[in-house]
Protein backbone atom coordinates (compact mmCIF):
# COMPACT_ATOMS: atom_id res chain seq x y z
CA UNK A 1 0.00 0.00 0.00
CA UNK A 2 1.41 3.64 -0.86
CA UNK A 3 1.95 5.59 1.97
CA UNK A 4 0.42 9.11 1.83
CA UNK A 5 3.52 10.91 1.64
CA UNK A 6 4.65 8.84 -1.64
CA UNK A 7 4.24 10.65 -5.29
CA UNK A 8 0.77 9.80 -6.71
CA UNK A 9 2.43 9.27 -9.57
CA UNK A 10 5.09 6.90 -8.07
CA UNK A 11 1.50 5.06 -6.87
CA UNK A 12 0.33 5.07 -9.70
CA UNK A 13 2.83 3.41 -11.69
CA UNK A 14 3.51 0.95 -8.83
CA UNK A 15 0.12 -0.71 -9.53
CA UNK A 16 0.93 -0.99 -12.92
CA UNK A 17 4.63 -2.40 -13.02
CA UNK A 18 3.89 -4.84 -9.59
CA UNK A 19 7.51 -5.38 -8.66
CA UNK A 20 6.33 -8.17 -6.32
CA UNK A 21 6.46 -10.37 -9.78
CA UNK A 22 10.07 -9.48 -10.01
CA UNK A 23 10.13 -10.09 -14.29
CA UNK A 24 13.52 -10.30 -15.58
CA UNK A 25 13.15 -7.68 -18.09
CA UNK A 26 16.13 -5.92 -17.00
CA UNK A 27 19.45 -7.15 -15.97
CA UNK A 28 21.09 -5.87 -13.10
CA UNK A 29 24.23 -4.46 -14.82
CA UNK A 30 27.02 -2.06 -14.35
CA UNK A 31 26.78 -1.01 -18.51
CA UNK A 32 24.72 1.22 -19.11
CA UNK A 33 20.71 0.80 -20.88
CA UNK A 34 19.92 2.80 -23.54
CA UNK A 35 16.60 3.49 -24.33
CA UNK A 36 15.18 5.73 -27.53
CA UNK A 37 18.67 8.21 -26.50
CA UNK A 38 18.27 8.21 -23.14
CA UNK A 39 20.93 6.81 -20.96
CA UNK A 40 19.65 5.17 -17.60
CA UNK A 41 21.80 3.09 -14.39
CA UNK A 42 20.15 0.00 -14.23
CA UNK A 43 20.83 -0.52 -10.68
CA UNK A 44 19.87 2.78 -10.05
CA UNK A 45 17.00 3.48 -12.35
CA UNK A 46 14.93 0.53 -12.75
CA UNK A 47 11.60 2.02 -12.14
CA UNK A 48 12.68 4.76 -13.72
CA UNK A 49 13.16 2.64 -17.07
CA UNK A 50 9.96 0.64 -16.35
CA UNK A 51 8.09 3.74 -16.11
CA UNK A 52 9.50 4.91 -20.10
CA UNK A 53 9.16 1.62 -21.15
CA UNK A 54 5.04 1.13 -19.87
CA UNK A 55 4.52 4.97 -21.12
CA UNK A 56 5.71 3.81 -24.99
CA UNK A 57 2.32 2.86 -27.43
CA UNK A 58 2.02 -0.94 -27.85
CA UNK A 59 0.18 -2.01 -30.56
CA UNK A 60 -0.55 -5.80 -31.10
CA UNK A 61 -2.69 -7.93 -32.81
CA UNK A 62 -6.74 -7.52 -32.22
CA UNK A 63 -9.50 -9.44 -32.50
CA UNK A 64 -13.33 -8.25 -33.54
CA UNK A 65 -12.69 -5.74 -35.00
CA UNK A 66 -15.03 -4.72 -38.25
CA UNK A 67 -14.18 -6.39 -41.40
CA UNK A 68 -10.76 -5.82 -43.18
CA UNK A 69 -11.74 -5.59 -46.77
CA UNK A 70 -15.74 -5.86 -46.82
CA UNK A 71 -17.87 -8.06 -45.08
CA UNK A 72 -16.28 -11.38 -45.99
CA UNK A 73 -12.75 -9.25 -44.69
CA UNK A 74 -10.55 -10.00 -41.61
CA UNK A 75 -11.57 -9.63 -38.52
CA UNK A 76 -8.16 -9.86 -37.01
CA UNK A 77 -4.92 -9.53 -37.64
CA UNK A 78 -3.60 -12.66 -35.39
CA UNK A 79 -0.71 -13.94 -37.45
CA UNK A 80 -0.20 -11.18 -40.81
CA UNK A 81 -0.59 -7.66 -38.95
CA UNK A 82 2.71 -7.58 -36.64
CA UNK A 83 4.64 -5.30 -38.80
CA UNK A 84 2.02 -3.36 -39.25
CA UNK A 85 1.51 -2.89 -35.64
CA UNK A 86 5.32 -2.06 -35.15
CA UNK A 87 4.78 0.81 -37.97
CA UNK A 88 1.89 1.62 -35.79
CA UNK A 89 4.30 1.66 -32.68
CA UNK A 90 6.32 4.19 -34.41
CA UNK A 91 4.19 6.55 -35.64
CA UNK A 92 2.53 6.69 -32.68
CA UNK A 93 5.80 7.34 -30.67
CA UNK A 94 6.30 10.27 -33.11
CA UNK A 95 3.14 12.00 -32.00
CA UNK A 96 3.61 11.30 -28.56
CA UNK A 97 7.48 12.88 -28.76
CA UNK A 98 5.39 15.95 -31.07
CA UNK A 99 2.69 16.51 -29.09
CA UNK A 100 3.75 15.42 -25.09
CA UNK A 101 7.18 15.24 -25.55
CA UNK A 102 9.95 12.53 -25.40
CA UNK A 103 9.97 13.03 -21.18
CA UNK A 104 5.57 12.25 -20.87
CA UNK A 105 4.72 9.33 -18.76
CA UNK A 106 1.64 7.72 -18.99
CA UNK A 107 -0.20 6.12 -15.87
CA UNK A 108 -3.83 4.72 -15.70
CA UNK A 109 -5.54 7.58 -15.05
CA UNK A 110 -3.88 9.64 -17.78
CA UNK A 111 -7.32 11.00 -19.88
CA UNK A 112 -5.34 14.16 -21.69
CA UNK A 113 -7.52 14.64 -24.25
CA UNK A 114 -4.45 14.98 -27.10
CA UNK A 115 -3.13 11.31 -25.72
CA UNK A 116 -6.56 9.76 -26.21
CA UNK A 117 -6.97 11.70 -29.64
CA UNK A 118 -3.53 10.18 -30.33
CA UNK A 119 -4.62 6.67 -29.73
CA UNK A 120 -7.98 6.99 -31.78
CA UNK A 121 -5.53 7.83 -34.85
CA UNK A 122 -5.07 3.95 -34.55
CA UNK A 123 -7.76 2.08 -33.23
CA UNK A 124 -9.08 -0.85 -35.12
CA UNK A 125 -11.46 1.09 -37.21
CA UNK A 126 -12.26 2.00 -41.15
CA UNK A 127 -11.88 5.70 -39.90
CA UNK A 128 -8.79 5.98 -38.00
CA UNK A 129 -6.17 7.13 -39.87
CA UNK A 130 -3.47 4.64 -39.06
CA UNK A 131 -5.84 2.11 -38.23
CA UNK A 132 -4.94 -1.86 -38.95
CA UNK A 133 -7.39 -1.11 -41.82
CA UNK A 134 -5.89 1.65 -43.15
CA UNK A 135 -2.62 0.16 -43.45
CA UNK A 136 -3.60 -3.31 -44.77
CA UNK A 137 -5.69 -1.31 -47.76
CA UNK A 138 -2.81 0.72 -48.82
CA UNK A 139 -0.74 -2.51 -48.36
CA UNK A 140 -2.06 -3.70 -51.96
CA UNK A 141 -0.30 -0.75 -53.48
CA UNK A 142 2.94 -1.78 -52.54
CA UNK A 143 2.02 -5.39 -53.84
CA UNK A 144 1.14 -6.95 -50.48
CA UNK A 145 -2.63 -8.68 -50.39
CA UNK A 146 -5.00 -7.76 -47.27
CA UNK A 147 -3.27 -10.44 -45.08
CA UNK A 148 -0.09 -10.46 -46.46
CA UNK A 149 2.87 -10.15 -44.38
CA UNK A 150 4.99 -6.84 -44.31
CA UNK A 151 8.75 -5.72 -44.58
CA UNK A 152 10.63 -2.87 -42.89
CA UNK A 153 10.15 -1.16 -46.06
CA UNK A 154 6.94 -1.60 -47.19
CA UNK A 155 5.14 -0.04 -44.12
CA UNK A 156 7.33 2.60 -44.15
CA UNK A 157 6.49 3.32 -47.63
CA UNK A 158 2.51 2.93 -46.66
CA UNK A 159 3.34 4.85 -43.29
CA UNK A 160 4.46 7.57 -46.00
CA UNK A 161 1.73 7.07 -48.12
CA UNK A 162 -1.19 7.15 -45.20
CA UNK A 163 0.74 10.49 -43.94
CA UNK A 164 -0.47 12.21 -46.98
CA UNK A 165 -3.66 11.16 -47.11
CA UNK A 166 -4.27 12.29 -43.24
CA UNK A 167 -5.29 16.46 -43.44
CA UNK A 168 -4.56 16.62 -40.00
CA UNK A 169 -1.33 14.71 -40.03
CA UNK A 170 1.17 17.14 -38.89
CA UNK A 171 4.52 15.00 -40.08
CA UNK A 172 6.20 14.42 -42.75
CA UNK A 173 7.59 11.00 -43.82
CA UNK A 174 10.75 10.71 -45.26
CA UNK A 175 12.19 6.59 -46.01
CA UNK A 176 16.11 6.93 -46.89
CA UNK A 177 16.69 4.44 -49.88
CA UNK A 178 19.26 2.50 -50.66
CA UNK A 179 21.26 3.20 -47.80
CA UNK A 180 21.64 6.92 -47.99
CA UNK A 181 20.18 10.00 -46.65
CA UNK A 182 19.71 12.75 -48.76
CA UNK A 183 19.54 16.10 -46.58
CA UNK A 184 18.08 18.30 -49.70
CA UNK A 185 15.25 15.71 -50.37
CA UNK A 186 14.39 16.28 -46.47
CA UNK A 187 15.22 20.37 -46.59
CA UNK A 188 12.43 20.49 -49.82
CA UNK A 189 9.81 18.27 -47.91
CA UNK A 190 10.16 19.56 -44.66
CA UNK A 191 10.88 23.08 -45.15
CA UNK A 192 7.82 23.97 -47.90
CA UNK A 193 5.80 27.15 -46.25
CA UNK A 194 2.07 27.25 -45.62
CA UNK A 195 0.97 29.23 -48.43
CA UNK A 196 -1.22 30.86 -45.76
CA UNK A 197 1.64 32.00 -43.73
CA UNK A 198 3.63 34.35 -45.90
CA UNK A 199 5.77 35.54 -42.98
CA UNK A 200 7.11 32.15 -42.13
CA UNK A 201 9.00 31.16 -44.93
CA UNK A 202 11.19 28.87 -43.59
CA UNK A 203 8.41 26.88 -41.15
CA UNK A 204 9.52 23.30 -40.01
CA UNK A 205 7.38 20.11 -40.72
CA UNK A 206 8.34 17.80 -38.27
CA UNK A 207 10.06 14.64 -39.77
CA UNK A 208 10.19 11.06 -39.01
CA UNK A 209 12.76 9.64 -40.77
CA UNK A 210 12.98 5.97 -41.28
CA UNK A 211 16.15 4.44 -42.85
CA UNK A 212 15.29 0.76 -44.34
CA UNK A 213 18.57 -1.25 -44.35
CA UNK A 214 19.83 -4.93 -44.51
CA UNK A 215 22.88 -5.65 -41.98
CA UNK A 216 23.55 -9.05 -43.41
CA UNK A 217 22.10 -11.72 -45.50
CA UNK A 218 20.64 -14.11 -43.12
CA UNK A 219 22.02 -13.08 -40.14
CA UNK A 220 22.67 -10.17 -38.34
CA UNK A 221 26.29 -9.12 -39.74
CA UNK A 222 28.62 -8.56 -36.10
CA UNK A 223 30.58 -5.10 -37.90
CA UNK A 224 27.15 -4.00 -37.65
CA UNK A 225 25.91 -4.56 -34.06
CA UNK A 226 28.36 -1.15 -32.86
CA UNK A 227 26.68 1.27 -35.46
CA UNK A 228 23.29 -0.02 -34.78
CA UNK A 229 23.99 0.71 -31.16
CA UNK A 230 24.64 4.02 -31.70
CA UNK A 231 21.75 5.00 -33.28
CA UNK A 232 19.60 4.19 -30.40
CA UNK A 233 21.98 6.64 -28.38
CA UNK A 234 20.65 9.38 -30.60
CA UNK A 235 18.04 12.17 -28.47
CA UNK A 236 16.35 12.20 -32.18
CA UNK A 237 16.08 7.87 -31.87
CA UNK A 238 12.52 6.17 -32.64
CA UNK A 239 13.30 3.04 -32.17
CA UNK A 240 14.20 0.52 -35.18
CA UNK A 241 11.48 -1.70 -36.87
CA UNK A 242 12.84 -5.84 -37.56
CA UNK A 243 12.06 -8.35 -35.88
CA UNK A 244 13.69 -12.10 -35.66
CA UNK A 245 13.31 -14.42 -38.11
CA UNK A 246 9.57 -14.68 -38.82
CA UNK A 247 8.08 -12.12 -36.36
CA UNK A 248 8.14 -8.55 -36.38
CA UNK A 249 9.51 -6.94 -32.97
CA UNK A 250 9.75 -3.01 -31.73
CA UNK A 251 13.34 -2.48 -31.24
CA UNK A 252 13.24 0.33 -28.05
CA UNK A 253 16.62 0.13 -26.87
CA UNK A 254 19.55 -2.11 -25.91
CA UNK A 255 21.96 -3.28 -22.59
CA UNK A 256 25.04 -4.52 -22.97
CA UNK A 257 24.80 -7.19 -25.99
CA UNK A 258 20.93 -7.73 -25.46
CA UNK A 259 18.24 -5.44 -27.03
CA UNK A 260 15.15 -4.21 -25.60
CA UNK A 261 11.57 -4.54 -27.75
CA UNK A 262 8.39 -4.56 -27.68
CA UNK A 263 6.41 -7.76 -29.16
CA UNK A 264 3.36 -7.25 -30.78
CA UNK A 265 2.04 -10.97 -30.76
CA UNK A 266 -0.25 -10.56 -28.06
CA UNK A 267 -4.11 -10.71 -29.06
CA UNK A 268 -6.31 -8.27 -27.73
CA UNK A 269 -9.76 -7.51 -28.28
CA UNK A 270 -10.20 -4.21 -30.38
CA UNK A 271 -12.33 -1.52 -28.65
CA UNK A 272 -12.28 2.22 -27.86
CA UNK A 273 -10.82 4.41 -25.80
CA UNK A 274 -13.47 6.92 -25.56
CA UNK A 275 -13.36 9.71 -23.19
CA UNK A 276 -12.06 6.86 -20.38
CA UNK A 277 -15.34 7.01 -18.91
CA UNK A 278 -15.88 3.53 -18.46
CA UNK A 279 -14.23 0.73 -17.05
CA UNK A 280 -13.88 -0.92 -20.44
CA UNK A 281 -12.40 2.38 -21.99
CA UNK A 282 -9.91 2.26 -19.27
CA UNK A 283 -9.13 -0.80 -20.01
CA UNK A 284 -8.73 -0.82 -23.66
CA UNK A 285 -6.29 2.16 -22.88
CA UNK A 286 -4.07 0.01 -20.36
CA UNK A 287 -4.25 -2.31 -23.25
CA UNK A 288 -1.61 -0.02 -25.17
CA UNK A 289 0.74 -0.01 -22.98
CA UNK A 290 3.30 -2.93 -21.73
CA UNK A 291 4.29 -3.39 -18.63
CA UNK A 292 7.70 -4.93 -19.24
CA UNK A 293 9.89 -4.95 -21.87
CA UNK A 294 11.54 -8.00 -24.00
CA UNK A 295 14.95 -8.99 -25.08
CA UNK A 296 17.54 -10.89 -26.41
CA UNK A 297 20.89 -10.56 -28.27
CA UNK A 298 21.62 -8.53 -30.88
CA UNK A 299 22.94 -11.04 -33.31
CA UNK A 300 19.60 -13.19 -33.09
CA UNK A 301 18.14 -10.30 -34.56
CA UNK A 302 16.66 -10.56 -38.61
CA UNK A 303 18.69 -8.16 -40.63
CA UNK A 304 16.38 -6.54 -42.37
CA UNK A 305 15.41 -3.57 -40.43
CA UNK A 306 14.61 0.21 -40.47
CA UNK A 307 16.08 2.56 -38.16
CA UNK A 308 13.98 5.51 -37.38
CA UNK A 309 14.79 8.87 -36.07
CA UNK A 310 12.12 11.68 -35.12
CA UNK A 311 13.38 15.36 -35.70
CA UNK A 312 10.54 18.18 -34.28
CA UNK A 313 12.43 21.22 -35.33
CA UNK A 314 14.97 21.70 -38.33
CA UNK A 315 18.60 22.21 -35.49
CA UNK A 316 17.26 18.64 -34.00
CA UNK A 317 17.73 17.50 -37.72
CA UNK A 318 20.89 19.52 -38.30
CA UNK A 319 21.95 18.13 -34.92
CA UNK A 320 21.32 14.09 -36.56
CA UNK A 321 22.95 14.88 -39.52
CA UNK A 322 25.81 15.84 -37.76
CA UNK A 323 26.31 13.22 -35.19
CA UNK A 324 24.97 10.53 -38.42
CA UNK A 325 28.37 11.61 -40.03
CA UNK A 326 30.50 11.59 -36.98
CA UNK A 327 29.29 8.48 -35.52
CA UNK A 328 28.16 6.36 -38.18
CA UNK A 329 29.86 7.54 -41.23
CA UNK A 330 33.23 8.45 -40.06
CA UNK A 331 33.83 6.06 -37.32
CA UNK A 332 32.29 2.77 -38.51
CA UNK A 333 34.76 0.43 -40.21
CA UNK A 334 31.48 -0.69 -42.30
CA UNK A 335 28.67 2.19 -41.92
CA UNK A 336 25.26 0.91 -41.50
CA UNK A 337 24.41 4.01 -44.25
CA UNK A 338 25.66 6.74 -45.68
CA UNK A 339 24.48 10.77 -45.53
CA UNK A 340 25.42 13.26 -48.34
CA UNK A 341 23.84 16.46 -49.38
CA UNK A 342 22.23 16.04 -52.76
CA UNK A 343 21.79 12.89 -54.30
CA UNK A 344 24.24 11.21 -56.57
CA UNK A 345 24.45 11.60 -60.25
CA UNK A 346 23.91 7.86 -60.95
CA UNK A 347 20.72 7.70 -59.14
CA UNK A 348 18.34 8.45 -61.75
CA UNK A 349 15.16 7.42 -60.06
CA UNK A 350 13.27 8.66 -58.05
CA UNK A 351 12.39 6.94 -54.83
CA UNK A 352 8.16 6.31 -55.98
CA UNK A 353 10.43 4.26 -59.03
CA UNK A 354 12.68 2.09 -56.64
CA UNK A 355 9.87 1.58 -54.73
CA UNK A 356 7.55 0.11 -57.36
CA UNK A 357 10.09 -1.69 -58.67
CA UNK A 358 10.93 -3.12 -55.43
CA UNK A 359 15.06 -2.63 -55.77
CA UNK A 360 15.38 -1.38 -51.90
CA UNK A 361 12.71 -3.70 -50.52
CA UNK A 362 14.31 -6.35 -49.65
CA UNK A 363 10.92 -8.30 -50.16
CA UNK A 364 12.05 -11.65 -51.02
CA UNK A 365 14.40 -11.86 -47.83
CA UNK A 366 11.50 -10.14 -45.75
CA UNK A 367 9.74 -13.69 -44.47
CA UNK A 368 7.85 -11.98 -41.32
CA UNK A 369 4.82 -13.38 -39.76
CA UNK A 370 4.41 -16.81 -41.40
CA UNK A 371 2.84 -18.76 -38.31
Amino acid sequence: MCNATRDIMDCMFEAVLDASQDPDDIPQTTEPLWLMGKKYNTTEELNTIRQDIVSKLWFTYRRDFVPIGGSDGRTSDKGWGCMLRCGQMVLGQALVNLHLGRDWLWAPNVRDSIYLNIIKKFEDSRKAPFSIHQIASMGVSEGKEIGQWFGPNTVAQVLKKLAKFDEGNPIAIHVALDNVVIISEIKELCLNPSPTDFSNKTAWKPLLLIVPLRLGLSEMNSIYVDGFKKCLHFKQSLGVIGGRPNSALYFIGYVGNEVLYLDPHTTQKAGSVGNKDTIEEKEIDSSYHCRYASRMNILNMDPSVAVCFFCKTESDFNDLCQKIKDEIVKSQKQPLFEIVYEKPREYQATSEDLSLSGISDHSDNEEFEIL
